[in-house]
């Protein structure tokens, strides 16, 4: 196996990482937008606090982590998608950190205006960040992006049906694996009425997800037909398999088995991350760009994969370390909504 390629499965497992873990950050803002109104909409608003409030910051280390490999390791990738795609990246940029400061400021604040206030931008941006994002893996997808400086369409580069597509299937994922946490969380913290609404809500987001795959199918084939001939034939038995694993995962549900539903719909969500570069492997750029075209010299790959691994000894425990101290913290009911 090629460097390149071993530094590119290395990037995509970051991108998986932070669509398991910061996607299910995003979800649980939107359904802080969705609890109801301020009194009745508190306990649920609580528990989405507690669950992602010890490491809502980390999750972005992947999208960092993506980001520096693929300017280091494929930089005209890295130029085409950033110059084509600005405008969208610049949106999903301003959707994370104003999510942030939100989700800061709403915590410390005292008056109910305030918390409304930051509360509104907290939600919003977590169903916009993940649409935008959607929308430029929808455009690099489709073969939008040209090699070069900002070659493609500004706008219709990513204002597109397969761009769309991207977008309303991201936000609907996060919502659903949001929502499957949630449930876990909820029981975890002896909260059986609030994982009931949780396990109601997951199965809505996974039937919705379910339709919009189903109905993404005439829009790739129309839209997209390369991605389509991938996904339908090189990539088929992961598609399948996130299929099979989306239905287990409901099933699951059906069956208040939460803890092992986290599992199948992480993995289900996975599916479909890999199941993206298979079929267009090996293109970076479709419809010509290939990852060895884009790779950097190979004294760069090299160092870059060694810097990885070191740095994987360092990370890779300590968030290990995060989560399974989050996982203990206790509920607490009071406080700021």
């Amino acid at each position: 196996m090629e460097a390149a390629q071993v530094l590119l499965g290395v990037m995509w497992a970051g991108l998986t990482l932070y669509a398991l873990l910061g996607g299910a950050d995003f979800g649980g803002g939107l359904w802080d937008l969705l609890a109801g109104g301020s009194r009745a909409g508190l306990p649920q608003r609580r528990l989405v606090e507690h669950s992602i409030g010890p490491v809502w910051e980390a999750n972005h280390v992947w999208l960092i982590f993506v980001l520096v490999v693929l300017w280091t390791g494929f930089p005209p990738v890295f130029a085409a998608v950033m110059s084509t795609l600005y405008i969208p990246l610049t949106l999903a940029a301003f959707g994370i950190i104003g999510r942030g400061a939100a989700f800061a400021f709403r915590k410390s604040s005292t008056e109910l205006w305030q918390q409304r206030l930051f509360g509104a931008a907290f939600a919003l941006s977590s169903v916009l960040t993940p649409f935008f994002l959607g929308t430029v893996a929808g455009a690099v997808a489709s073969g939008r992006v040209p090699p070069g400086l900002a070659r493609g369409s500004l706008v219709g580069a990513w204002v597109n049906p397969t761009s769309m597509l991207g977008g309303v299937l991201a936000v609907a994922v996060c919502a659903c694996l949001a929502a499957v946490y949630l449930c876990d969380d909820a029981v975890r913290s002896r909260l059986p009425g609030m994982a009931e609404v949780f396990r109601r809500r997951a199965l809505a987001a996974a039937a919705v997800t379910g339709v919009v795959a189903l109905g993404g199918i005439g829009v790739l084939r129309a839209d997209a037909p390369r991605l389509f001939t991938g996904l339908t034939h090189r990539a088929l038995p992961l598609v399948l398999a996130s299929a099979v694993l989306g239905v287990a995962s409901i099933a699951l549900l059906w069956l208040r088995r939460y803890l092992l539903v986290r599992g199948t719909a992480a993995l289900a969500v996975a599916a479909v991350m890999w199941g993206w570069p298979v079929a267009q492997y090996p293109l970076m750029l479709p419809p010509a760009v290939s990852f060895r075209q884009a790779a950097a010299e190979p004294a760069v790959i090299t160092a870059v994969l060694a810097v990885a691994g070191a740095g994987a000894l360092l990370v890779l425990p300590s968030i290990a370390w995060l989560l399974a101290v989050q996982h203990r913290l206790p509920f607490e009911r009071g406080g700021p909504g």
